[in-house]
């Protein structure tokens, strides 16, 4: 028996380039892997190629029904083992923290996750390099959750720079109760027609994680393109961090979920006692240094 971590992630900055011939898109962000998220725990057990998943809800708002089919653990099971040629019967528990739809990376974590598990089950010992290629094959941030910490991510989300962790912060998570579905994100990106953020160079987005976060010259390019089309929420949620205190705040990924940093972790727990009962779900967590799969 495997127990095995998943970490949510932010994405500090999030630039989208824009489509590739292969239908993805291009982009440069910075993600930050936090010490929260999901659980697994892997079970050798069953019948030959049988694999079991449970999933326990472990969110306040409430689940929602994954078909066995769109269950990333479930495709990485299926994945590894096409590869791998390990066969054995697997009994898996899903303890689902990260909500769905919410710019966490919840799927691509437990995927990830599921491959370090079942690598270290198998006893096959696939090459970090072979590893990364499963990885990519499943999703774009799948890759980053191999490793977890901090890493400048370009590309369609396989090129990864590990980045030092920023020290002394702490995140509060605001997820306002509803999912943002990914692919329409992207289809209201590609038909905005206003000009973008400026862009800032590699070099000024790494170096800037080493300064004081207020000073950070980030943001996210879905942001204003929501806030254009009247999701006055995320305006708001990113309103009220900065009044309770937040050094920095944004939207991570396509959205839904809003997070503020901020640099005294008394404020921060006395933001989340201010924001209980805005109707969603609320976390106050920390960055995490390194990623600490298996125990």
């Amino acid at each position: 028996m495997l127990n095995i971590k998943a970490p949510a992630k932010i994405n500090l900055h999030l630039e989208v380039k824009g489509r590739r011939p292969d239908g993805f898109h291009d982009l440069e962000s910075i993600f930050l892997a936090l010490d929260w998220g999901d659980s697994l725990c892997f079970d050798c057990s069953g019948a030959e190629a049988q694999c079991a998943i449970k999933i326990a809800w472990d969110i306040p708002i409430g689940g929602a029904v994954i078909q066995p089919e769109e269950n990333m653990v479930f495709k990485a099971v299926s994945l590894f083992r096409a590869r791998s040629g390990f066969m054995r019967g697997l009994r898996i528990r899903l303890d689902k923290r990260i909500p769905l739809g919410a710019g966490l990376g919840g799927g691509s974590s437990d995927a990830a996750a599921t491959l370090l598990a079942l690598n270290r089950l198998s006893g096959v010992g696939l090459s970090p390099a072979a590893l990364r290629e499963l990885a990519e094959e499943l999703g774009s941030d799948v890759p980053f959750f191999l490793s977890g910490g901090a890493a400048f991510v370009s590309g369609r989300g396989e090129l990864i720079e590990p980045l030092i962790v920023p020290e002394g912060l702490s995140v509060v998570l605001v997820y306002p109760g509803f999912v943002s579905n990914t692919r329409l994100a992207f289809a209201l990106l590609d038909a905005d027609g206003n000009e973008r953020c400026v862009s800032r160079s590699r070099e000024e987005l790494i170096q800037a994680l080493g300064g004081k976060p207020a000073d950070w010259p980030y943001h996210n390019d879905f942001l204003p393109v929501f806030l254009a089309a009247g999701m006055e929420v995320y305006g708001d949620l990113l309103g009220e961090l900065r009044r309770l205190g937040a050094d920095f705040a944004a939207l991570s990924g396509s959205g839904s979920t809003c997070f503020g940093i901020f640099s005294d972790e008394i404020t921060a727990s006395r933001a989340v006692e201010k924001f209980r009962g805005c109707g969603g779900f609320l976390y106050l967590t920390f960055p995490l240094a390194y990623s600490t799969r298996g125990h």
